[in-house]
């Protein structure tokens, strides 16, 4: 893996020019080592409108290309992604924290795989025929055999706001579908990891796609964000993160009745049966540990287990957290890199820190790495106790697992279900009958069944706060397209 120099990201591409942030540049730091990887533009709200603006002009064109030109397009896109992954991933690796190998498996290839994934012809999604009905004349018009099909309309412009946890696939899971379904977007990345999202933009420009078809804003603070949420240039805002952000960002959008998809919070649980492979459900209760520091909405962090295999299910975490190593994520054998941020380390300590207070158990963890004093590392930590202690009820986004017993099935769906978040959630039992139903008693928008593999084909999305919409396959073009009915007479 090439060492990563660092960047100094000066401008925004904004209507096919690259140009100044009005608000200068900021650091952005590798959360492995404290030290700057480089510097990001900053825009400022007038940045954002002018990006908006841009877009909306290109649109009606860009919806007029053909399709197999829009496919070439998007194929050539993952290739000079692929091309450039030996470059990106070291900075991906910098200024997110990931460890190598999520980095290398999960950061860069994903993310030129679904410019392939929507390079497919999207037409069997977008123009679907309905079947014919036979209707009687009315004063309202003659009678005869009425057609129609729903033609899906790209919603027109895009701002695409995401999370820092995985910068290039989120933006490009959302980039993807819009350009594909014949929008034209407005790229706004997390102010801590921007840098590999300004590559990806470069990229796409750099491959042909016309001036003002994808452009980029970043910035420090909120300004950009809401100025793309209040501009009446954007149609629809595709934003991952909290729910508090994804909240603001539904009342403001509403004055302007903006399409949204909102992939927000989770507190995903995993309910492990009596009968359940104990050893497969520790290795997906783990994965919040294992799997970029826990810092992933679809993360198992409320362990739900039987209380006949509780003990069994709470050693084996605790066993397998003594082989996981904590360190630098440069290094091949570690698991465990750092969360994102000081700030971030600071908001997961604080929550550790209410469980005692809480009545439950703090097993393993909770402290910081000795062996580490630069960087902002969170060692693997288990607490047990109820789902009423506030690390049970809140998202912390970091290695933290709770772990709360259940004598029977009923208690255990009704303990799965008192959340305020409903993302993803996980049953474990060798009857794959009786988790097929416990699975389809779940209120959450996606659940792993004796698996955390994804269909990437599936919907994803949320139920209660976590989120608006669903994505993901063909998802991902209704997400970013309206029906349009059309309709006539033989």
């Amino acid at each position: 893996m090439a060492e990563h120099s660092t960047r100094h990201e000066t401008q925004l591409l904004i209507g096919g020019k690259w140009v100044d942030a009005a608000d200068g540049t900021y650091e952005v730091v590798n959360p492995a080592t404290e030290e700057v990887v480089g510097h990001a533009p900053a825009a400022s709200a007038s940045d954002a409108r002018a990006a908006a603006a841009a877009a909306k002009e290109a649109q009606p064109a860009w919806a007029a290309w053909s399709v197999e030109d829009r496919s070439a397009l998007m194929r050539e896109a993952a290739r000079a992604i692929r091309a450039k992954a030996s470059e990106l991933l070291p900075l991906v690796i910098a200024e997110t924290g990931a460890t190598a190998t999520v980095g290398s498996r999960m950061q860069v290839p994903v993310a030129a795989d679904r410019f392939e994934r929507y390079a497919r012809d999207p037409r069997a999604v977008l123009q679907t025929p309905l079947l014919p009905q036979s209707a009687v004349a009315t004063p309202l018009a003659p009678g005869g055999i009425i057609g129609g099909m729903i033609n899906r309309q790209p919603v027109g412009v895009v701002a695409c706001i995401t999370s820092y946890n995985f910068p290039m696939v989120n933006m490009a899971g959302k980039v993807a579908p819009a350009l594909a379904a014949g929008n034209t977007i407005v790229v706004k990345p997390a102010p801590q990891d921007p840098l590999a999202v300004v590559e990806l933009v470069r990229i796409l420009h750099e491959v042909g796609f016309p001036p003002g078809v994808v452009n980029l804003v970043n910035g420090i603070g909120p300004s950009a964000s809401a100025a793309l949420v209040d501009s009446d240039d954007v149609d629809c805002v595709s934003f991952t993160g909290s729910t508090q952000v994804g909240v603001t960002i539904a009342e403001r959008a509403a004055r302007t009745m903006k399409r949204l998809l909102l992939e927000l919070g989770g507190k995903g649980a995993c309910v492990v049966l009596e009968d359940a492979d104990v050893k497969a459900a520790i290795g997906c209760i783990g994965s919040t540990w294992t799997f970029h520091s826990g810092q992933i909405c679809t993360a198992p962090t409320r362990a739900v287990v039987h209380r006949s295999v509780f003990e069994q299910v709470r050693d084996g975490l605790v066993q397998m957290a003594g082989f996981l190593k904590v360190g630098d994520p440069t290094d091949t054998a570690t698991i465990i890199g750092p969360v994102i941020s000081a700030a971030q380390r600071g908001r997961i300590e604080a929550h550790v820190a209410t469980a005692e207070e809480d009545g439950g158990e703090l097993i393993i963890g909770g402290t910081r790495p000795a062996d580490l004093p630069k960087g902002f590392y969170v060692a693997p930590t288990l607490i047990t106790g109820t789902n009423d202690m506030r690390v049970a009820r809140e998202e912390i986004f970091g290695p933290v697992i709770t772990m709360i017993p259940f004598d029977d099935e009923d208690e255990a769906i009704a303990i799965a279900n008192d959340s305020e978040f409903g993302l993803y959630d996980y049953v474990f039992s060798k009857d794959g009958a009786r988790a097929m139903r416990v699975a389809k008693q779940l209120q959450a928008g996606h659940v792993g069944v004796n698996t955390a593999q994804r269909n990437h084909d599936a919907p994803f999305g949320g139920f209660k706060m976590s989120g608006l919409g669903r994505d993901g396959g063909d998802f991902g073009l209704l997400a970013y397209s309206e029906p349009q009915s059309i309709i006539w007479t033989s």
